[in-house]
């Protein structure tokens, strides 16, 4: 039996001292929280194509691969991707 849990369903990509990447990461843990699902987050300063794709959105959220958010997150937009519903 693998214990696994599979990749995180939302990706959080940031830079630090961005506050609305604070917010946004407050918003995102707690909708994960309250669903049972994992985020990641990852610093576009990490790697340069990021870094140039994303300079001027951050935070930017992707749910599921896909392009979910920038700016803000909204937290019941956040919950009917994860649900489907």
């Amino acid at each position: 039996m693998s214990t696994d849990p599979g990749p995180a369903r939302v990706l959080l990509y940031t830079r630090p001292g961005c506050h609305l990447c604070d917010d946004a990461r407050a918003v995102i843990a707690a909708v994960c929280s309250d669903l049972g699902e994992r985020f990641e987050e990852q610093s576009i300063l990490d790697d340069p194509a990021l870094l140039e794709r994303f300079a001027e959105e951050i935070p930017v959220t992707f749910v599921d691969g896909r392009q979910h958010s920038f700016w803000r997150v909204d937290e019941q937009r956040l919950r009917r991707a994860l649900t489907g519903a």
